[in-house]
């Protein structure tokens, strides 16, 4: 692994974020206990599920500028084990809702889920400051993709591990175990880890100057700076119309994303009446072309970047491509009867859903890299609006038109985020440092 170490970073990164998606995920897997147990109707399961992106969309925020602030280890080892905290403590939700807020199960769920969210919300734009601070920008794209590759390996996995373990305990144990590994992962991180690969003792000199070097930047194209460029305040974010529609981009992607990873089971149990112990095998299907349009789609861009020289063709153009594939799969699922081909559309497009995964983030990077942290958590506090908006809106349409009204919800908002990502201009010439200067570029 000579001159590799930065590969061992992103792996261990994407070791987070598989376990970040399988303790969000667990829920959705454990609603049938949990609906049971305290008798929930669809409209409270919506808003238990959309209670997550309360809390998420601020630990976005705030966890980016802290990584941009504290360094991205401190923000990684105190996420990590908040969120993990708080997953064990979900067991002891709907109790302490009945004790404390009036007999309220809903309640306490309603906290929980929001401290939960809070804490998993600081991990991508995390991942993007320690990208920043990792990689070259040659391998910016790629890079992004490996980190974020978790993501759909995560909801992928997510089904046979909570499914099996379901089977063999019930929720609250299964929400220990998931939270017992989150903190092993932490204890290992603090080992393994540094802020910057100048200071790390594994990363030599031959490596240190491919992370560091020039070589092939693009004009306009900006670079992590060695000297302290941080005093960009967050709100100049929304100065730069490329960064704001980008994000609008990413609520579409998160829209699908949160969709099928909180209401598929229980529109499959529903709609088709698959048991649980069907659903560790089918809820796989949606995520398995996922794991590889992710990976790749990072490799396509900068590839394109490469043979063209034109960040907004190998951004932006491959963006919008990508959703308009996923916006007709998701309006053709209602025309459909049989789970066969339901499932296939969703496997389809969000396979091309995933396609740009890490260009949202890349965007940033390729924009404004010495604030990698605070614009992408900005970036990550409006698309995750989806997470709110998702399952809340989700279950208000079930409960009033039946589940063909989420799908055709999904293709409108992708359509929302294609058309935003035709006016993103990834580069230097939009970074908000310009000031009013690059507003008139």
């Amino acid at each position: 692994m000579k001159n590799k170490y930065r590969y061992f970073i992103i792996f261990m990164i994407v070791l987070m974020t598989i376990i970040n998606y399988i303790d969000r995920g667990a829920m959705s897997y454990a609603q049938a206990a949990i609906i049971k147990e305290f008798n929930l109707n669809p409209v409270s399961w919506g808003a238990i599920l959309g209670y997550f992106g309360y809390g998420y969309i601020f630990g976005a925020l705030f966890g980016g500028a802290l990584a941009d602030k504290k360094g991205p280890k401190f923000m990684w080892i105190l996420a990590g084990t908040s969120w993990s905290i708080f997953e064990i403590g979900t067991i002891f939700a709907g109790q302490l809702g009945a004790a404390l807020f009036g007999g309220s199960a809903l309640a306490g769920f309603a906290v929980f889920r929001v401290l939960f969210g809070f804490a998993e919300g600081p991990t991508l734009s995390t991942m993007n400051r320690t990208m920043a601070n990792w990689v070259s920008p040659k391998e910016k794209g790629f890079a992004v993709a490996l980190g974020l590759i978790g993501t759909p390996v995560g909801a992928l996995i997510t089904a046979p591990i909570v499914v099996g373990l379901l089977s063999v305990t019930n929720w609250k144990v299964t929400f220990i175990i998931l939270g017992v590994v989150g903190l092993l992962w932490v204890f290992v991180w603090a080992k393994v880890f540094t802020d910057l690969p100048e200071d790390h003792p594994n990363v030599s000199k031959e490596e240190l100057e491919e992370i560091r070097s020039t070589d092939g930047l693009l004009d306009g194209e900006s670079q992590l700076e060695n000297k302290e460029q941080t005093q960009i305040p967050w709100y100049h974010f929304f100065k730069n119309p490329s960064l704001v529609m980008n994000a609008i981009g990413y609520f579409a992607f998160l829209y699908v994303n949160i969709l099928l990873l909180t209401w598929t089971p229980k529109y499959l149990q529903d709609e088709f009446g698959f048991s649980l112990a069907s659903l560790g095998f089918l809820g796989m299907i949606p995520w398995i072309g996922a794991i590889f349009t992710g990976l790749l789609g990072g490799k396509i861009s900068d590839k394109i970047r490469e043979k063209t020289g034109n960040l907004r063709l190998a951004r932006s153009w491959f963006t919008v491509a990508s959703l308009f594939c996923t916006a007709v799969c998701f309006m053709l699922i209602p025309a459909v009867k049989s789970p066969a081909m339901v499932l296939t559309l969703m496997c389809i497009g969000n396979a091309f859903n995933y396609l740009p995964n890490s260009i949202y983030w890349t965007i940033v990077l390729d924009t404004e890299p010495n604030k990698a942290g605070t614009f992408g958590g900005v970036t990550h506090f409006i698309a995750n609006l989806a997470t709110i908006l998702a399952p809340t809106l989700t279950g208000s349409l079930v409960a009033k038109y039946g589940y063909q009204a989420m799908f055709l919800a999904a293709a409108i908002a992708v359509v929302i985020g294609m058309l935003a990502m035709v006016f993103v201009k990834p580069g230097k010439q939009q970074s908000s440092s310009q000031g009013a200067e690059s507003l008139k570029a």
